[in-house]
C-alpha cells in the first residue's frame, strides 16, 4: 500500500515536500506494526492528521486498510480508536477506492462472540453508512442486534439504524416496522424507547413513511404522558416535519397548544426550543393566527424565562417575511390600530423589564417591526423603540458582566439598523451614545464606538461640535496602557477618521499621535494607521508608519510598513490638486508616480512564497497605470493648445470623409487614450474577479474603480470622438442604491457630476473646444481629489479558500511528457480539493468548481496530413460540484497531429449566487503524440514502394473488435 501510495505521489508530480505523505504513512505504519499497544493507539489517533494534509484519494485509501486490518485483529480499545478516526475523518470516506475491502475486513468483527466488539463494529458501519447505504449484510446485521440481550450491542445497533436511515430509503422502509413495534412492545424498557424514538426523525424519504410515522409519533404523544416521552417524542415529531417540509403548519399548531395547555415547564421549555428551530428554518410557513397565540401565551405567562424563550421566537419572527404577513392580514392596520396589535403591546411593555434579555427582545421586535414595515406610518412605534434603546444602553454601558456585553450587542446593532431605515432618528440615537461614552465602563465603551462609525459610515452624523468630545475622551484614556485600553484608542481613533473624513485639523493629529507615543505598543499604532489608510486619512497613516518602520522585527515586515508608508504619501500628494490648475496637476500626480514605484518595489520585496502579496501587488499596479493615464489624458487636452489643428485640417477631413480629422492630431490621441480606459477597466474586472476571498467593502472599491476608468473613456466618447451617438441612459446614476461610506458617497457625486456636465456640453457645441478639454480635465481632477480609500483585504483576510488540483496520468519529471498514440485517446483525471482558512463561507460558499481544459500543439513531428479542423485542438470544460471539499472529473483528449502538446488544466469556482470568479490555479502538462506501429509499418512500405501485405491490410485499429 506505501508503495502505492508512494508511484501516485511521484507520478502526481508533486515535488519533494509532498512526498513527505509517503514517510508520513510509512511512519504510521511502522507504529502499527508495533508490538507495544501505546504505540499502535499513538499511531492510529495520528492518521485525521495525515487526511488534512494529504486528502487525495490514493492515500486516504492506503490508510483506511491499514486502519481496516488493525480493526480485524486488534483488540476492543484498538477498535474504539480506529471507530474514534473514522468518526472525525467522516468527509474523506468517499475517497476510499477499495470500498468493498474496506468493508469486508471491518464486517469480520461482527461473528465474534465478544457482545463489545460486535457493539464496536455496528458503530463502525453506522459510521461508515454514507458510503454503504444500500450494503444487505450491514442491514441484516443491524436488524438482528436490535434482538440482542446485551444493552451495549443494543445501544450500538441503534445508532446505526439512525444512520442508515438517514442514508437508505430501503432500509428506513424495511426498519420502521420493527422500530415501531419495539416502542409499543411492553418488554422494551422506557429507556431504550426513549433512544429507539429519535430513528423516526428520518423517516422523510416518501410521503407515505412520513405519514406513517406521524400517527405513530401521535399514538405515542397520547399514550405516554410522561414529561421525558413527551420531550423526546416532540422534539422527534419537529425534526421529522422539518425534514419532511409539509407538515409544518400542523407542527406549529401542535407546538402552540403544548405552550398553551401543558403546566408542565420542561414541557413548555421544548415547545419554545422546537418553535425557534422552525422560526428560523420556515418562517414563511407561520400564519398570523400563529403569531397572535404565541403573543397571547407571552402575555399571559408569570415565568421570565418562558417569556424570555417567547420572545426570543417571536424577535426572530419579527426580522423575516412572517412579520409583513402579520402586519398586512391585520384588519386596517393604520398607526393607530398598529399600536393597539398584541405583539406591538407585548413588545412595549417588555421594553423597560427588569430582564435584560427581554428587554433586549422587546426592541429589537420594535426595530424589525418599524425597519420592515417602511410604508406604514409608524412614528410612535419609532419613538418607542428609541427610548427602550437609549434606556438598555444606560443599564448596559455600565455593567461589565458578559451577559450585559451580549444584551449591549443586541442593542447597538438595532441601533444601526433603525439609523439605516429611519435617518430622521440617527441625530437623537448618536447624542445618546456620545453621552453615555464618558462614563461607561471600558468594553462597552468600544463596542460603542464601533456602532459610532458603523453609523457614521452610512450617514454623516458626526458633526465637529462632537469631535472635541471625542478627543476630550482620547486624551483621558491614553493615561493608561491596558490591553482593553489599547482596543479603545483603535475604536475611538476610527469614529475620529470617520468623522472628520475630509481632513484631520493638525491639534487632532497632534493629540492622537502624543497619546499614542506616551502610551501605546506598536500594533495599536499600526491598526490606527491602517485605519487611517482605509479612511483616507493619508498624512496621518504616513506619520504613523514612518515612526512604526524601525520598530519590526522582520525586513519583511519592514518592507511592507515602507510600502504603505510610500502609498499613503502618494496619496497625500494628490490631495493638492487644484481645479483649473493643470500643470500642478501634472507635477502632483508625476510626484504621487514616484512614490508609488518606490512603494511598488518595497511591496514586491515584502511578499513571501506562503503570503505572495498578489491582490495588493497587483490593486497597486492598476492605480500606478490608472494615474498615468489620467496624466496622459491632461497632456492630451493640453496638445490643443500646443498644438492645434493645421489650417487644412477641415479639407483633410472633407477628402477623407473623417469629419473627426479637423480636429487634427488630438483626435488620434483621445482615441488611444480612450482605449487605455476601456483597457484599465476590464484590468480592474480581472481582479474583481479574482479576489473571491475579498469583503464586500473592497470589492465595492474595486468596482468603483472600474466605473471611474469607464466613466472618462465614455465622457471621451462622448465629448470628442462621437457626440451624437452617445447615451447618457446607461450611465445614469440610480440614486436608491444604499451607500455604504463615505468614499463610496463622494465617488457617486463626482460621477453624477461629470456626468452632467458632458451632457450639457455634448448638446450644446461641437468638438473639439477648449471647453470639452477642460471638461475632461476637471473630471479627471474632481476623481483624483476623493482621497483613496485602501479597504480591509489590502491588509486582512478573513476568509481564506484555495483549491489544489491532482492529475494523472502525471510524469514522474514535470519536465517530461506522457507518451500517447495519435489513434488512441487520452483519459484526462482531474481531482481536485478545496482548501479553507479559519472560517470557511464568511463572505460567500463555492456551489460548483468550472474545469478548463485546453492543448496547445508545442512543436510537431513528422509530415503534415490534412487533419479536420476538430481534432486539432482540444477545448473542453466541465463544472462539478465538491462533495465534502472533494471533486473529480475526466476529460477524453485527441492527439491526432504528431508531436509535443501542452494541456492547460484551469480551475475557476461558481459561487452560490451562480458568479464566476477566476481563482485559480492553472496546471500544464505535456503530452508527446507518437504514430501508432502500424501506420508507421504502412508508411515506410509506401516509401519503398512496396504495397502492404493482405494480411497486414486486414489489421485495423479496430479489428480486435
Amino acid at each position: 500500500m506505501a508503495a502505492s501510495a508512494k508511484s501516485f505521489l511521484a507520478d502526481a508530480g508533486y515535488g519533494e515536500q509532498e512526498l513527505d505523505a509517503n514517510s508520513a504513512l510509512m511512519e504510521l505504519d511502522k507504529g502499527l506494526r508495533s508490538g507495544k499497544l501505546g504505540e499502535q493507539c499513538e499511531a492510529v489517533v495520528r492518521f485525521p492528521r495525515l487526511f488534512q494534509k494529504y486528502p487525495f484519494p490514493i492515500l486516504i485509501n492506503s490508510a483506511f486498510l491499514k486502519l481496516a486490518d488493525v480493526f480485524r485483529v486488534g483488540n476492543n480499545f484498538l477498535r474504539l480508536c480506529v471507530l474514534k478516526v473514522t468518526q472525525q475523518s467522516e468527509k474523506h470516506l468517499e475517497k476510499i477506492l477499495n470500498v468493498d475491502e474496506f468493508v469486508k475486513r471491518v464486517f469480520s468483527v461482527i461473528h465474534s462472540n465478544d457482545p463489545v466488539a460486535r457493539a464496536i463494529t455496528l458503530r463502525m458501519l453506522g459510521s461508515m453508512a454514507s458510503i454503504i447505504p444500500e450494503r444487505k449484510n450491514a442491514h441484516h446485521s443491524i436488524r438482528q442486534s436490535l434482538d440482542s440481550h446485551d444493552n451495549v450491542e443494543v445501544e450500538a445497533a441503534i445508532f446505526a439504524a439512525a444512520n442508515f436511515s438517514a442514508q437508505s430509503k430501503d432500509f428506513a422502509a424495511g426498519i420502521c416496522n420493527k422500530i415501531s413495534e419495539m416502542i409499543q412492545g411492553l418488554a422494551t424498557p422506557v429507556d431504550l424507547k426513549l433512544k429507539l424514538i429519535p430513528i423516526l426523525q428520518h423517516m422523510h424519504h416518501d410521503a407515505s413513511l412520513a405519514s406513517s410515522s406521524r400517527q405513530l409519533l401521535q399514538q405515542l404523544v397520547t399514550s405516554y404522558p410522561s414529561t421525558k416521552m413527551v420531550i423526546v417524542t416532540l422534539h422527534t415529531f419537529t425534526l421529522l416535519a422539518a425534514s419532511s417540509l409539509v407538515d409544518i403548519p400542523k407542527q406549529i399548531q401542535l407546538l402552540l397548544q403544548y405552550l398553551k395547555n401543558d403546566p408542565r415547564k420542561a414541557v413548555k421549555r421544548l415547545a419554545i426550543q422546537d418553535l425557534k428551530l422552525l422560526a428560523n428554518k420556515t418562517p414563511h410557513t407561520w400564519s398570523r393566527e400563529n403569531i397572535q397565540a404565541l403573543c397571547e401565551s407571552a402575555l399571559h405567562t408569570p415565568y421570565d424565562s418562558l417569556k424570555l424563550g417567547m420572545l426570543s421566537v417571536l424577535s426572530t419572527l419579527s426580522g423575516t417575511i412572517a412579520i409583513k404577513q402579520y402586519f398586512s392580514s391585520a384588519p386596517g392596520t393604520t398607526a393607530t390600530t398598529a399600536r393597539s396589535l398584541d405583539l406591538v403591546k407585548l413588545a412595549q411593555e417588555c421594553c423597560y423589564h427588569n430582564n435584560r434579555g427581554i428587554a433586549a427582545h422587546g426592541v429589537r421586535i420594535l426595530t424589525n417591526i418599524s425597519a420592515s414595515c417602511q410604508e406604514k406610518d409608524l412614528l410612535p412605534l419609532e419613538q418607542d423603540a428609541v427610548f427602550g434603546l437609549e434606556a438598555l444602553l444606560v443599564l448596559c454601558s455600565q455593567d461589565d458582566s458578559p451577559g450585559a456585553q451580549a444584551t449591549l450587542k443586541i442593542t447597538l446593532t438595532c441601533m444601526v439598523k433603525l439609523v439605516k431605515c429611519r435617518p430622521h432618528l440617527s441625530q437623537s440615537v448618536v447624542e445618546s451614545l456620545l453621552t453615555q461614552l464618558h462614563s461607561a465602563q471600558d468594553t462597552a465603551r468600544i463596542l460603542m464606538c464601533h456602532c459610532l462609525a458603523a453609523i457614521a459610515m452610512q450617514l454623516p452624523v458626526l458633526a465637529d461640535g462632537m469631535l472635541g468630545d471625542l478627543m476630550d475622551l482620547y486624551k483621558l484614556i491614553g493615561q493608561s496602557a491596558t490591553d482593553k485600553k489599547q482596543e479603545l484608542l483603535v475604536s475611538l481613533a476610527t469614529v475620529i477618521f470617520v468623522s472628520s473624513q475630509k481632513a484631520l485639523s493638525s491639534e487632532i493629529k497632534t493629540v492622537i499621535k502624543q497619546q499614542l507615543e506616551n502610551s501605546s505598543n506598536g500594533w495599536t499604532a499600526y491598526r490606527i494607521a491602517r485605519q487611517a489608510s482605509r479612511m483616507g486619512n493619508h498624512d496621518m497613516a504616513r506619520e504613523l508608519y514612518q515612526s512604526l518602520l524601525t520598530q519590526v522585527a522582520s525586513e519583511h515586515f519592514y518592507f511592507w510598513l515602507n510600502s504603505l508608508k510610500e502609498f499613503s504619501h502618494a496619496e497625500q500628494c494628490l490631495t493638492g490638486l487644484q481645479e483649473d490648475n493643470y500643470s500642478s496637476a501634472l507635477s502632483c500626480i508625476a510626484e504621487a508616480l514616484k512614490s508609488y514605484h518606490k512603494g511598488i518595489a518595497s511591496l514586491t520585496a515584502a511578499s513571501t512564497p506562503l503570503n505572495p502579496l498578489s491582490f495588493q501587488c497587483g490593486f497597486v499596479k492598476l492605480r500606478i497605470d490608472l494615474l498615468q493615464a489620467f496624466s496622459q489624458l491632461i497632456c492630451t487636452c493640453n496638445s490643443l493648445k500646443t498644438s492645434p489643428p493645421p489650417a487644412i485640417a477641415t479639407t483633410i477631413a472633407m477628402t477623407s470623409g473623417n469629419d473627426l480629422q479637423r480636429c487634427g492630431r488630438i483626435s488620434n490621441q483621445m482615441k488611444h487614450s480612450m482605449e487605455e480606459f476601456r483597457n484599465l477597466a476590464t484590468r480592474y474586472g480581472d481582479l474583481y474577479q479574482s479576489s473571491f476571498d475579498a469583503d464586500s467593502a473592497t470589492l465595492r472599491n474595486v468596482e468603483l474603480q472600474q466605473q471611474s476608468c469607464l466613466l472618462i473613456s465614455h465622457a471621451i466618447e462622448a465629448l470628442i470622438l462621437d457626440p451624437e451617438s452617445a447615451s447618457f441612459q446607461e450611465y445614469s446614476s440610480n440614486g436608491t442604491a444604499h451607500v455604504e461610506s463615505e468614499y463610496e458617497r463622494r465617488m457617486m457625486s463626482v460621477f453624477n457630476h461629470v456626468l452632467e456636465e458632458v451632457e450639457s456640453l455634448n448638446r450644446k457645441y461641437a468638438p473639439v473646444s477648449y471647453l470639452h478639454t477642460a471638461c475632461l480635465c476637471d473630471a479627471v481632477i474632481a476623481l483624483l481629489k476623493v482621497p483613496l480609500s485602501f479597504q480591509r483585504y489590502f491588509f486582512q483576510k478573513l476568509q481564506s479558500t484555495s483549491i489544489k488540483l491532482a492529475l494523472s496520468p502525471s510524469p514522474r519529471n514535470p519536465a517530461e511528457p506522457i507518451a500517447v498514440q495519435n489513434n488512441q485517446q487520452l483519459a484526462l483525471k482531474v481531482e481536485g480539493v478545496v482548501q479553507h482558512g479559519s472560517k470557511p463561507g464568511l463572505f460567500r460558499k463555492i456551489q460548483s468548481v468550472c474545469l478548463n481544459v485546453s492543448s496547445v500543439l508545442q512543436s510537431k513531428s513528422g509530415q503534415d496530413y490534412k487533419i479536420p479542423i476538430d481534432n486539432m485542438t482540444n477545448e473542453m470544460e466541465q463544472r462539478v460540484e465538491p462533495h465534502n471539499d472533494y471533486f473529480s472529473t475526466q476529460f477524453l483528449l485527441n492527439f491526432v497531429i504528431l508531436g509535443t502538446h501542452n494541456i492547460t488544466v484551469e480551475s475557476s469556482v461558481i459561487d452560490s449566487n451562480g458568479i464566476v470568479w477566476k481563482t485559480g490555479p492553472k496546471t500544464t502538462i505535456l503530452v508527446k503524440s507518437l504514430e501508432d506501429p502500424y501506420s508507421q509499418q504502412v508508411r515506410l512500405q509506401q516509401q519503398q514502394g512496396q504495397p502492404p501485405s493482405q494480411q497486414q491490410q486486414q489489421r485495423t485499429a479496430y479489428s480486435r473488435f
